[in-house]
């Protein structure tokens, strides 16, 4: 979906590092406004496929490539040390001129960690807002992202006219980090809700009543929510081709619960969901969409 937006929004020059589910989607939309896209990814071959699509990508060797032509640098990548890789690492965004040099990191990145990588890039004179996302690659691709964000609020402010391209609702939540723990109540509640909706079905099924029936009462009332509607569907119909993967999922859960340790504070139902992703993981069904979850709830679901 294109989006409508104001000429003087447009930024010129976009750095986007990290091109899987969700980035390569939002590089569309980047696309769409007229702006100067500089890519890298880890697979060129995804990269180089990507601009042969738009006449506006420009697809670079190495991070440090990227943030030399962009005055904003994206990440969309994996974890914590992929970011810490793309941007300190030999050849990272770091070792370019980054006097007043933006970078948003909107992937899922530990809160300890992102406070640490904000403040080194600030001893080189650069800026960093944490900026993670919510809504999938239907939002990926729709431009109506969730995007909650941490930093100064000059530092948001002038990282605002990019993410409106991206994202519907955008909140700016606190300083740097406030982003990462606003998405790890999200990762939290999307985990726990996953749980709650597989187990539901389960227990309607091994009662001999239909989930989907369930699932059709319940639409509504107070147990209705986007993680029934889309989550559920996904259940039912058993597709498990991954929109956010298990293992993503997994390493979001582990973020969380690392960071209530670092408050001491006890989280059991969060501990206990935990141990339904190792689970996951143990099984080898990493790769699954994690309406999956279900298969580590019912593991005769996909037998029935």
């Amino acid at each position: 979906m294109t989006k409508n937006i104001e000429p003087d929004w447009r930024a010129e020059n976009i750095g986007f590092i990290g091109l899987g589910l969700m980035g390569a989607p939002m590089i569309r939309n980047l696309c769409a406004t007229g702006a100067n896209i500089y890519v890298w990814n880890r697979s060129s071959a995804t990269a180089k496929e990507l601009a042969k699509e738009k006449k506006n990508i420009t697809v670079c060797k190495t991070p440090t490539q990227v943030a030399m032509h962009c005055d904003v640098t994206i990440l969309m990548v994996t974890d914590a040390q992929a970011v810490e890789s793309v941007v300190f690492g030999e050849c990272g965004v770091a070792e370019t001129c980054l006097r007043n040099r933006l970078v948003i990191d909107m992937g899922t990145t530990s809160v300890i960690k992102t406070r640490k990588f904000a403040e080194k890039l600030k001893k080189m004179d650069g800026y960093w807002l944490d900026a993670p996302v919510s809504g999938g690659t239907t939002a990926a691709k729709d431009g109506t992202l969730t995007i909650m964000a941490g930093g100064t609020q000059d530092t948001f402010d002038r990282a605002l006219p990019t993410l409106q391209i991206l994202g519907d609702r955008i909140t700016h939540v606190g300083e740097v980090g406030a982003g990462q723990i606003a998405k790890s109540a999200n990762q939290m509640i999307v985990g726990l809700t996953i749980g709650a909706v597989a187990e539901a079905f389960a227990l309607a099924r091994h009662n001999g009543v239909d989930p989907a029936k369930i699932r059709e009462a319940l639409f509504g009332g107070f147990a209705h929510s986007r993680i029934l509607e889309l989550h559920g569907e996904r259940m039912l119909t058993e597709d498990f081709n991954p929109r956010a993967k298990c293992s993503i999922q997994r390493k979001d859960i582990a973020e969380a619960m690392e960071l209530a340790a670092s408050v001491n504070l006890r989280l059991p139902g969060l501990s206990t969901n935990m141990k339904l992703w190792d689970l996951m993981i143990e099984n080898d069904w990493a790769e699954l969409d994690h309406s999956a979850l279900l298969l580590a709830i019912d593991p005769q679901w996909n037998k029935k």
